[in-house]
């Protein structure tokens, strides 16, 4: 197969009715917009890391109004158990037989919402489910809806009463993204757009669960030149090998960074990987996976830092 002109202008229009859709709420933010449709591209799992008020909730709920596609949000609490999010077996005592309850999980988009307030076993429960597609529940094993995408957020300034996030599940999310605050003039739209009411309460979906599984196959046709490539493990490899960091990108964060730049070539319209697609996505894509050496953390060295030394000091390749 190829990505012929036809294709790609299609696939560029629906991830555009996407983007348009969802800034008819939440403004300001098309980069994270885009971010979120990469990740739900590449079959990929979010993070929205960031101060309360944000946004974060308000973005996947605009995400799931402009998408016909099954959304389950959970509200996660310190006593919330795996079963609350997997569901459960319910045994029959009178015929000795089991039936599965499916919990939350069994949705195409589901939110766990502040997952940092639960408890390291019930956010192990979502990593089969994160990297496999499924789930297993007393010895059964269930598959997961398609598409299928984990999206997540947490409030990075409190540790009380929180339970942050092992490396190992942090890597299980393709993407971190942060919104920050609105600029004024933002600001300003987003009171005069909230005036009269919530503006998320008229959308409607724009695309269902079949385009976005023909825009998830048309992402590996984007075309990555060897130098694009080199360009890439040039990134990651850099940080194996940087002082400040004690455990470098993997490669499964090489494939993710190659990944993802396709995907969001193809969301631009382009049918071929540019290194700008590259600088753009390294911070999201990488620096939640790398673990800083302790002399870094003691000056306050932050991960995105790191980063943009990085790829600063990288030579970009040309034509």
């Amino acid at each position: 197969m190829e990505l012929d002109d036809k294709k790609l202008s299609l696939c560029s229009e629906v991830a555009g009715s996407i983007t348009e859709n969802i800034e008819r709420v939440l403004i300001g933010k098309r980069d994270s917009i885009e971010l979120v449709l990469v990740a739900l591209l590449c079959n990929g799992h979010v993070l929205i890391e960031d101060v309360p008020g944000v946004g974060k909730t308000v973005l996947v709920n605009s995400l799931a109004a402009s998408l016909d596609m099954s959304f389950k949000r959970v509200q996660c609490t310190p006593d919330m158990l795996p079963s609350d999010i997997l569901g459960f077996t319910l045994y029959d005592i009178n015929t000795g037989t089991g039936s599965f309850k499916p919990g939350p999980i069994m949705s195409q988009l589901f939110l766990a919402d502040e997952i940092n307030r639960t408890s390291p076993k019930t956010q192990a429960a979502l990593l089969e489910a994160m990297e496999e597609g499924q789930i297993t529940v007393d010895g059964s094993t269930y598959p997961l809806p398609r598409p299928f995408m984990v999206l997540a957020t947490q409030n990075p300034i409190e540790s009380v009463g929180t339970y942050p996030l092992p490396e190992a599940q942090m890597d299980r999310f393709l993407i971190r993204i942060s919104l920050g605050y609105p600029n004024e003039s933002e600001e300003n739209d987003i009171l005069r757009r909230f005036r009269e009411g919530n503006p998320l309460k008229s959308l409607k979906p724009v695309t269902d669960a079949g385009e976005i599984l023909k825009l998830q196959a048309a992402v590996p046709l984007v075309n990555v030149s060897q130098p694009v490539m080199n360009y890439i493990l040039a990134i990651v490899r850099a940080t194996r090998t940087n002082d400040l960091v004690e455990l470098g990108a993997s490669p499964r964060a090489s494939i993710s960074l190659m990944k993802c730049a396709q995907a969001l070539a193809l969301v631009r319209g382009y049918s071929f990987v540019r290194p700008e697609d590259v600088r753009i996505l390294a911070d999201s894509v990488l620096a939640h996976r790398l673990i800083l050496s302790k002399n870094a953390l003691m000056k306050g060295v932050r991960k995105q830092d790191v980063l943009k030394r990085i790829i600063s000091s990288t030579p970009v390749p040309v034509k």
